[in-house]
């Protein structure tokens, strides 16, 4: 049976109400502690996506938090071209060690324009476009995601304030608009190789990321 959790959110009432549909919890054994793994589905789009809690997260007290848009080739092929791969890894590290934390993990690749355009993107930063350049040549934004889909999986587990785990700003911003009080940043600090430093110097230059 699924409950259909719809975001309405005063502060964003001129957009479209994300709808999400809450399907099932189970236990997730990792590494760093035994997690429970929340999934949803999106009606629109047929999109699945999923959040990953450890502890009480519903008592009120600010929650440890990441939002994570999905990245096959960072996540799961252990890409040296982003940091997705050790972002999440950190970000489920950090929620461990405090023993209570969520992750919210968004099935929008490449930054909302799919896994098959992202490689497309990849080829064109191979001769020479940045990530934004690329996106833009492919007659997408910069960055296409929406961190709407949060609201419904927020409400579902009760959690209301967050310590959010970020470099980017735009996340902070959504969070609020959608009346989610985020009462600390907490940077993801990740060691830069020589195959991304021109990925997070755009990130920082072009998109406003704080490293």
């Amino acid at each position: 049976m699924t409950t259909s959790l719809t975001s309405v959110p005063a502060a964003a009432a001129v957009l479209p109400a994300v709808e999400l549909d809450y399907v099932a919890s189970c236990e997730l054994p990792m590494p760093w502690a035994k997690f429970r793994l929340h999934a949803f589905t999106e009606p629109a789009t047929g999109k699945e996506h999923v959040a990953i809690t450890l502890g009480d997260v519903a008592n009120g007290e600010p929650v440890l938090a990441r939002i994570h848009s999905e990245c096959l080739t960072g996540d799961a092929l252990f890409s040296l071209r982003c940091d997705c791969g050790p972002q999440l890894e950190a970000a489920l590290q950090k929620i461990a060690e405090e023993g209570r934390g969520a992750l919210f993990y968004l099935r929008q690749e490449g930054r909302g324009i799919g896994l098959v355009n992202k490689i497309r993107a990849y080829q064109l930063q191979d001769a020479g476009a940045d990530t934004v350049e690329a996106n833009e040549a492919l007659g997408f934004k910069p960055d296409q995601r929406n961190y709407r889909l949060c609201l419904p999986m927020l409400q579902h587990l009760k959690i209301s304030s967050l310590r959010l785990m970020t470099n980017n700003p735009r996340k902070i911003t959504a969070m609020e608009q959608l009346g989610l009080k985020v009462v600390e940043r907490v940077p993801l600090v990740i060691t830069h190789n020589p195959f991304n430093e021109r990925y997070l110097a755009t990130k920082a230059g072009k998109l406003g990321h704080l490293f």
